[in-house]
């Protein structure tokens, strides 16, 4: 396996080369990709399958978005001051220090209702025992993974079925992958499926999140630490993320047809419907 030359010339001020000689070049395989979609979906707590799945559909662009940030001034003054997210998203104690409204204060109260951590998310993508790289694509990947969550507090979708796809899709809106697209738009389409009948805009709602994800700016290269103590308003004002209208119609829809949202699918049906879709 063979890398661009040129990636592998490339240096930060502190030496650390843009991309490891000895990085495997990923391999597009679209089959691979749908197998562990449908696994995936009968499975949804499997969250190492999700990253197998961006790594059978490599994005063309990547490279040239880690290029473009971590040889930037930028870039340099982000590795600096935040060399690793998970340390400080999961010092709670640290961030329940800002003021209350802040975002600093919704992310605690995100992970800790919904029994997350930083750490955790880590260990997931750990599963698939890739090797690391002391280059600046590692640290560029491992800050894209570690600021998922963030997404979720940012533009109000919950962790119920729609609002994983709806992040999937603002996510697609920041940083284009296949990935996020066949998950994204699969998965909006069997909860369609699910809640067949209804008249909630599903399709509209994960439209609407990769708009919104585009017209942002990009969370991997704003400073983390200082949007923390920032008021949630204040921030989602900065970064242009508006609310989540259709969203929010769905589960008001939902509601009313006698659906619950955070358990579309719950029912013991659900698996088997969803893998064969």
């Amino acid at each position: 396996m063979t890398t661009n030359p040129s990636y592998s010339d490339r240096f930060a001020s502190d030496g650390t080369v843009l991309r490891h000689l000895e990085r495997p070049t990923p391999r597009y395989s679209l089959p691979r990709a749908v197998k562990n979609f449908r696994l995936l979906l009968k499975d949804k707590e499997d969250t190492s399958l999700v990253f197998k799945i961006y790594e059978s559909l490599p994005s063309k662009s990547f490279m040239p978005r880690v290029e473009e940030l971590t040889l930037s001034e930028r870039g340099e003054f982000l590795r600096r001051t935040e060399p690793s997210l998970p340390e400080l998203l999961d010092d709670h104690d640290e961030l329940r220090k800002t003021l209350k409204g802040s975002l600093a204060h919704a992310y605690c109260d995100f992970m800790e209702s919904e029994g997350l951590s930083a750490a955790g998310l880590v260990a997931e993508s750990e599963k698939l025992g890739r090797p690391k790289y002391n280059d600046l694509v590692q640290w560029f990947g491992d800050r894209s993974r570690d600021t998922h969550d963030l997404f979720h507090i940012l533009t109000g979708y919950g962790r119920d079925a729609l609002g994983e796809q709806c992040v999937l899709l603002f996510t697609h809106g920041q940083a284009p992958t296949q990935g996020h697209l066949l998950i994204g738009y699969a998965g909006a389409a069997n909860i369609r499926k699910m809640t067949w009948g209804s008249k909630a805009p599903v399709m509209g709602a994960v439209r609407q999140a990769k708009r919104t994800g585009r017209g942002a700016p990009k969370l991997i290269e704003q400073p983390i630490r200082e949007l923390l103590r920032q008021p949630l308003d204040r921030v989602r004002e900065a970064l242009n993320i508006p609310e989540p209208t259709l969203y929010r119609e769905c589960h008001r829809i939902w509601r009313s047809e006698g659906i619950d949202p955070y358990d579309l699918l719950g029912n013991e049906d659900a698996p088997g419907e969803l893998a064969s879709a």
